[in-house]
């Protein structure tokens, strides 16, 4: 063994230098690591998204179609009030129509708005007058003139009604 000092120094050199690649292999490791989480987070995030999207074309696919049904809904309807005295085969058949029409709406997601003697509820109603009745609490609905829809919670159209005065 020599006794020389350069030697020690370049020997503390070396293993200094030994550890810093080990050190920045490391380093580098954890910073893949997180990159690798971070990617995995958003993509699991970009699933959720599409799934998500997948789930509400799903639900308002048929939003189109039901809104432009809904002359027929109001026609049928229309048809059996004027019929109401009428007890022919002709009523039975579209009282038969409208209720099949009707089904295959709810299947769908549809609901039907008719809030004669409700509340009066400004986010699936609109107010077209005010007027006074009896039995009829001041701020609930006297008579609906038009039916509303909603499809699986969304507004398609809101129900026209007249709303009880409040004293």
């Amino acid at each position: 063994m020599s006794m020389d000092p350069t030697q020690d120094t370049n020997d503390a050199t070396n293993e200094v230098d030994s550890h810093d690649p080990i050190e920045a292999l490391h380093a580098e490791i954890e910073q893949l690591k997180a990159q690798s989480l971070v990617e995995r987070a958003d993509l699991d995030n970009q699933r959720k998204r599409l799934a998500r999207d997948i789930e509400m074309a799903r639900k308002f696919a048929n939003e189109r179609l039901l809104s432009d049904l809904l002359p027929v809904f109001d026609s049928l309807d229309a048809g059996l009030n004027a019929a109401s005295g009428d007890t022919g085969a002709l009523r039975d058949g579209m009282e038969l129509t409208y209720k099949q029409l009707l089904k295959v709406a709810a299947d769908n997601g549809m609901e039907v708005l008719d809030p004669t003697g409700q509340p009066f509820n400004p986010e699936h109603h609109q107010a077209i007058s005010q007027g006074e009745s009896e039995g009829v609490a001041p701020g609930h609905v006297i008579t609906v003139f038009q039916k509303g829809y909603v499809l699986n919670g969304r507004l398609l159209r809101p129900a026209l009604v007249i709303v009880a005065k409040h004293d």
